[in-house]
């Protein structure tokens, strides 16, 4: 995708990609030489490199549902490349390719125009810089509670918690 085309997207709740592992709708922020900065509700913000990127859906309705508020002065790294975006964010931990079997997560280690090194457990990962198709370093907006509704999050409309029990046992324990 062409930034001037991108460009044309920005504030706007878009889709990237129609399906898959990589897929997300989020607001998009910027668009810069080689990247865009996309704003998830789920995974927060997500840099996309632009030359992976095979589609942009934007609703004709303007319907696609963002159910996050931006703060007004809501800071995120920005760079005039990739490169030099994740030689900003080094040392921080990251998820690379946000899903499918080249996804990893780790702390940034090193960076240069071929590759990214990341950190994972007690391995040094390579990952070649043309593979990466996204990146992420854990930049959250929280949703705003909303304090007219009887209902806590989680909760279907008989009150019962609708979250899987195992899944609540499993993140106490790690």
């Amino acid at each position: 995708m062409e930034k001037e085309m991108m460009n044309l997207f920005v504030g706007k709740t878009i889709r990237v990609d129609r399906g898959g592992p990589e897929s997300r709708s989020g607001k998009l922020l910027a668009v810069f030489e080689d990247f865009f900065v996309l704003l998830t509700e789920k995974d927060g913000v997500v840099y996309y490199k632009t030359n992976h990127i095979r589609s942009i859906t934007e609703s004709a309705k303007d319907d696609m549902k963002f159910g996050l508020t931006v703060p007004e002065k809501f800071d995120f790294k920005t760079a005039e490349n990739f490169v030099k975006l994740l030689e900003g964010i080094r040392f921080q931990w990251v998820r690379i390719n946000r899903g499918g079997p080249e996804s990893f997560e780790g702390v940034l280690s090193e960076v240069n125009k071929h590759f990214a090194s990341l950190i994972v457990k007690e391995e040094v990962v390579r990952v070649s810089m043309k593979h990466i198709r996204n990146i992420s370093y854990g930049l959250m907006v929280e949703k705003q509670k909303n304090s007219d509704s009887g209902k806590s999050k989680g909760n279907d409309s008989d009150g019962k918690n609708d979250d899987n029990d195992k899944n609540e046992d499993k993140d106490d324990n790690e």
